[in-house]
């Protein structure tokens, strides 16, 4: 699964990615379309034209990670294309992966102790 660092940057490319593009291909995308370092500590998330395949890119000490995820039924609330790269939370992109929106304004808020 994916390294759970709280303070990891996901970075959503808007709009559809062909993903027929490999680890070069994805990585040369965040560094040439994004002006983004492929090699630093982030999750680069790209989606499919249908909207039900997602390709994740990581860096990870000495290699990349490429995780990939179909659903068989429904489709990702992927955002459309008013930039090119959306940045989220990691939490966000749990959300994402679960089928919520990231539009929802409504939810738990988080409870922090008291000093």
């Amino acid at each position: 699964m994916i390294n759970e660092i709280t303070n990891q940057e996901v970075y959503l490319a808007c709009g559809s990615t062909d993903l027929r593009k490999s680890i070069d291909s994805l990585a040369v995308l965040v560094k040439e379309s994004f002006n983004l370092d492929p090699f630093s500590p982030c999750l680069f998330v790209f989606c499919n034209r249908n909207r039900d395949k997602l390709k994740i890119l990581q860096w990870d000490h000495n290699g990349f990670w490429l995780y990939y995820r179909r659903l068989e039924k429904g489709k990702f609330d992927w955002p459309e294309k008013n930039t090119d790269i959306l940045s989220i939370s990691y939490r966000q992109l749990r959300w994402l992966l679960d089928g919520l929106s990231l539009k929802e304004t409504r939810g738990h808020q988080e409870v922090k102790s008291a000093p």
